[in-house]
């Protein structure tokens, strides 16, 4: 998933990040409605307005995730978006020690963000990348808790149709972006290849997980998602981090990992 997300950062000179959001969800949308076909499944009007918002959400994600990495590198863009779920992990546990690895992720976005105003060199950050970072992460956490509440639902009908709706909010601001540019042949191919690498096949497995796991335990399993972004970020593009930048991204790693090996198991239903 991340290989596939850094790939698709080489369509922003072409398309930017909006028409890259337009290609990858919209195609995503398509695959997904054609796999699984969610009309058979007769989903009831409350069904749909649940799923719309759902959907929405995950939209809003995508593209404020694309814009973010356009102006910041990938490895802390997503050690941002982390702190989402891992903020659920803590909501959902609500014990005294879970206020300890919520501390820590807040530390790591300190370290990127606060750090420099006091003259820190921690390295370039733009201000509304790291915006576009943090209001992303609100919505991965609305992702978490709008796809656990739909947990009852078939998870192919949910992912299919939340992807359509992801889309009709996407893709006018592609479209407002690239224009013509997004019929190109080439770009559509790319597009396409990204849209089911990065977007249909994930999705429909992360719905099924949510299905079967507690959203807390859900979330801490994303703990080493910023390292391997990072990784990838420096082999696919030539994004190269500061010292304060790996350490800020190893915090919040941490943070996640502390939150996974310490939760509460989840209750057995007999």
């Amino acid at each position: 998933l991340c290989l596939a997300t850094s790939f698709a950062k080489h369509l922003f000179p072409v398309v930017g990040a909006q028409g890259t959001t337009a290609l990858r969800v919209g195609f995503s949308a398509l695959l997904l409605l054609l796999i699984w076909r969610p009309w058979r499944f007769g989903p009831s009007k409350a069904n749909l307005t649940q799923i719309a918002i759902f959907g929405a959400v995950l939209g809003l994600m995508n593209l404020l995730f694309y814009m973010a990495i356009k102006r910041l590198p990938f490895g802390v863009t997503v050690a941002i978006e982390c702190i989402g779920p891992l903020s659920v992990a803590v909501w959902t546990s609500r014990r005294l020690l879970d206020l300890l690895w919520l501390g820590l992720a807040v530390l790591g976005l300190f370290m990127l963000r606060i750090l420099p105003l006091f003259g820190v060199q921690v390295g370039a950050l733009d201000p509304i990348g790291l915006t576009y970072a943090i209001i992303a992460a609100a919505c991965w956490a609305g992702y978490i808790v709008l796809g656990k509440r739909a947990g009852h639902l078939h998870g192919g009908m949910v992912v299919s149709l939340g992807l359509l709706s992801a889309a009709i909010v996407v893709v006018p601001f592609g479209i407002a972006e690239a224009g013509a540019k997004l019929l190109d042949p080439s770009i559509l191919l790319y597009g396409l290849a990204v849209a089911a690498i990065s977007s249909a096949i994930p999705y429909s497995l992360e719905m099924f997980a949510l299905k079967r796991l507690s959203p807390g335990t859900f979330s801490t399993m994303l703990a080493t998602e910023p390292a391997v972004a990072a990784i990838a970020g420096m082999l696919v593009l030539n994004e190269q981090l500061s010292v304060v930048q790996w350490s800020a991204i190893g915090i919040i790693m941490v943070a996640a990992m502390g939150s996974a090996l310490t939760a509460r198991p989840a209750p057995v239903v007999v």
